[in-house]
């Protein structure tokens, strides 16, 4: 297939995106022909198919979304043309005026005086839109469609604004597409760490707490302290120091800072963030001006450089509601935050060992090979109101960090306005069961911050200079690895992490006691043992082990007492035979010692 025809095949993620987009178009018709009493919001492609949001009193029923369904498929039959044409802003807004569509009105309102207002028409429908779009309704095949939720959702993502309906479809170029797609989400749904998660018993959230505010249950709580010791660990033996700092500031902080300028729409005030006559506290969003404390506590020279600081930070961020997801995004989280003070020379090495750290933590744990690397940029037309410092030094920033990129090797794609406000950065993304991009771990170039908190040290020819900064993360938040992790073992994790590793299972009661003892004894060196007392048939035991991803389950009869000996069971390997309890010390501590995987034993 030559390149040109390329261009317009499902392949193609632009093409496929304006296939999407015009789906959204079709699904607005549909619901216009069906409820014109509806009024129109917004309908872009997203990232697994499209979206619109309607002005209706109440949710869509699974026998309206069919009833709509059928009404797209009706209409990609009818091979509508979809014709562009541009209006002048009074008369865009006469026009819709008339529709008696106030949102769209609204929009146009709010576009720039210079700003093309266009609009797409396809038989009896017309809505503004910049486009792309397919030129005709009939390139979509019908029953490759499907409207797959209805969720509730602010207009332009204002709480205080209206609430919307939010009908989210996907389409594919052919049938088995979609199926094959269908399937993969029903997989989807059984790995989902927010049903997974919840029925595993790691994390519940509660309505008088809060949302993305979730509770880490004791399965959940001893993952992430396992791996937060592990994480302290290993940057100790890389020379990290680590620090322990506030978790609030008063405002100066942060307006030293520049949090305050460009962040305060997320964080948490506690008093009148306008009332410069009293004092003002907030919590954290970042731990960068706390750590900064640290290197200025005293007179620095460049044999104290590079500082490497390390801190498990528990952070808040006032995220919008509608964007809470179990622990992938939650409001108060906890972060392998660090930041390295640097003389210049040093940024290319220290860069390196940050995303050596980083790339050993996500192998580690099982996430690298799915991870993807991101260049996130500045956005040259949005530097006021966004982004500290001046072009030429978002540059100079930018080029060097591109250099190092370059230099590692690194296959990234570029973001555009992805940047932090005071320097570009390398995110390392990661999907989740859905297909929903989030950022698990960042790497980020700082050459402005530290001259902001006059930072300085004395250099080898006695001249005092401003250090470099690099903020960074080894394992990024935790709650959200630990879903990730969840989604990817399908809640069995590896055993080094697993909150219950071994369960002694006693086929009498004379077998209890030397469980219970056997318990002891792992506990006492580390492991995490537990035994089932029940009275119940050893089969239910298994089963139930199984259930709760427990590694290794070690029955105990009669027959092992009289022979010294215990009977493990792996989860995924099945019954290990009858063997010492020495020995399986032994397996167990070189699984654990070794981090290894399942499907490595």
């Amino acid at each position: 297939m030559s390149e040109e025809n390329n261009l317009y095949t499902f392949e193609n993620p632009e093409y496929r995106q304006t296939y999407w987009h015009t789906c959204s178009h079709v699904l607005a018709q549909a619901m216009k022909r069906l409820h014109p009493e509806v009024k129109l919001a917004i309908g872009p492609s997203i990232e697994n198919g499209f979206y619109y949001d309607f002005d209706t009193p109440a949710p869509f029923t699974e026998a309206q979304l069919t009833e709509l369904e059928a009404e797209m498929r009706k209409i990609c039959k009818e091979k509508l043309k979809l014709e562009r044409f541009e209006l002048p802003r009074a008369e865009a807004i006469q026009f819709m005026e008339e529709k008696e569509e106030p949102y769209k009105v609204e929009l146009i309102n709010d576009l720039p005086e210079d700003a093309v207002i266009s609009f797409y028409k396809q038989g009896e429908f017309t809505d503004l839109c910049a486009g792309p779009h397919l030129d005709s309704t009939g390139r979509i095949k019908g029953n490759g469609i499907k409207l797959t939720a209805c969720n509730a959702a602010y207009w332009r993502g204002d709480s205080n604004r209206q609430t919307l309906q939010r009908i989210y479809g996907v389409a594919f170029p052919k049938k088995d597409q979609l199926d094959e797609y269908l399937k993969a989400q029903e997989e989807a749904k059984k790995r989902d760490h927010n049903k997974l998660g919840r029925e595993l018993e790691y994390f519940t959230t509660v309505d008088v707490i809060g949302q993305g505010l979730p509770i880490l249950l004791p399965k959940g709580a001893r993952v992430i302290q396992t791996l937060q010791r592990w994480v302290e660990d290993t940057e100790q033996q890389r020379g990290y120091l680590l620090t322990k700092t506030p978790l609030m500031a008063k405002r100066e902080l942060y307006k030293i800072s520049g949090h305050w300028d460009h962040y305060l729409d997320g964080m948490f005030v506690l008093g009148d963030p306008h009332d410069e006559t009293k004092e003002c506290f907030a919590l954290r969003p970042m731990t960068c001006p706390f750590q900064y404390q640290v290197f200025l506590n005293r007179g620095r020279s460049y044999r104290d450089l590079p500082m490497r600081l390390g801190e498990t930070s528990t952070l808040f961020r006032n995220e919008d509601s509608g964007e809470m997801h179990g622990l992938i995004r939650v409001r108060q989280f906890t972060i392998s935050e660090g930041h390295l003070v640097l003389r210049p020379e040093q940024l290319e090495e220290e860069f390196k060992g940050c995303l050596d750290l980083a790339k050993y933590c996500l192998d580690t744990v099982g996430l690298l090979d799915k991870c993807t690397f991101r260049f996130s940029q500045w956005d040259p037309t949005n530097p006021n109101n966004k982004y500290e410092g001046t072009p030429e030094q978002w540059d100079e920033a930018q080029r060097v960090m591109g250099q190092i990129l370059d230099d590692l090797d690194v296959n990234y794609t570029i973001g555009i306005d992805e940047a932090a406000f005071y320097g570009p950065k390398l995110d390392i993304q990661y999907r989740n069961v859905y297909g929903k991009e989030d950022t698990l771990v960042t790497i980020q170039i700082d050459m402005l911050l530290a001259k902001q908190f006059g930072m300085e040290y004395v250099d080898v020819d006695g001249q005092k200079k401003t250090p470099y900064i690099i903020h960074r993360t080894s394992l990024g938040c935790y709650e959200r690895t630990l879903a990730y992790l969840i989604e990817e073992y399908a809640g069995a994790l590896p055993c080094w992490m697993a909150p219950e590793q071994v369960r002694f299972l006693p086929v009498t009661d004379r077998a209890a006691d030397r469980c219970a003892e056997l318990v002891k004894a792992l506990n006492a060196k580390g492991y995490r043992a537990e035994a089932d007392y029940r009275n119940e048939k050893i089969g239910k035991k298994i089963r139930e082990a199984q259930i709760e991803k427990v590694p290794y389950m070690v029955v105990v009869g009669d027959r092992d007492l009289e022979n010294g000996t215990v009977s493990p069971r792996h989860r995924a390997a099945g019954d290990l035979g009858a063997m010492s309890f020495e020995d399986f010390e032994a397996l167990l501590k070189k699984v654990v010692d070794e981090k290894i995987k399942d499907k490595d034993l």
